[in-house]
């Protein structure tokens, strides 16, 4: 059986430290598959006309182009240049939740995550989003300083 762990990503140094205790995790374990996890915070809840709804989604299609290229691409290219089997996503959604489920869904069995930077990520989930990650996720959560 593969060991899947999933690593929160934030685009700042957090990410980066979450990023390496992730490989110094997965160098334990033969076979381990990483899974680099990038969330934009996103609400559903907007009334708009149909116009604005269809530039919200070319903006959402923009904002992961965007995300791949700066933050996933580089943090994936890095697991593997190490010699690990990795992937990556970027989704938008409620941070925790969105976390959560693609842990889930991608069959993680561990979450690593960044404590806390000056924005991004951490930033958004730190306090009652990293709470809820922390106490309601399937599986466990790692919060690396």
């Amino acid at each position: 059986m593969t060991v899947k762990i999933v690593i929160g990503l934030d685009g700042e140094d957090t990410g980066e430290r979450a990023l390496a205790f992730a490989k110094e995790q997965a160098s334990r374990i033969d076979g381990c598959e990483l899974i680099a996890i990038y969330v934009i915070e996103w609400s559903p809840f907007t009334f708009q006309t149909p116009e604005e709804n269809e530039k919200r989604h070319l903006r959402r299609e923009e904002e992961i182009k965007l995300a791949m290229t700066r933050v996933v691409t580089p943090a994936v290219k890095s697991l593997q240049d190490a010699g690990f089997t990795a992937s990556g996503i970027v989704r938008h959604g409620d941070v925790a939740e969105t976390l959560n489920a693609l842990t889930v869904e991608n069959g993680g069995s561990q979450l690593i995550v960044g404590r806390a930077s000056s924005g991004g990520f951490s930033k958004r989930i730190f306090g009652s989003s990293t709470q809820n990650l922390v106490m309601n996720a399937d599986v466990p959560v790692t919060v690396v300083g």
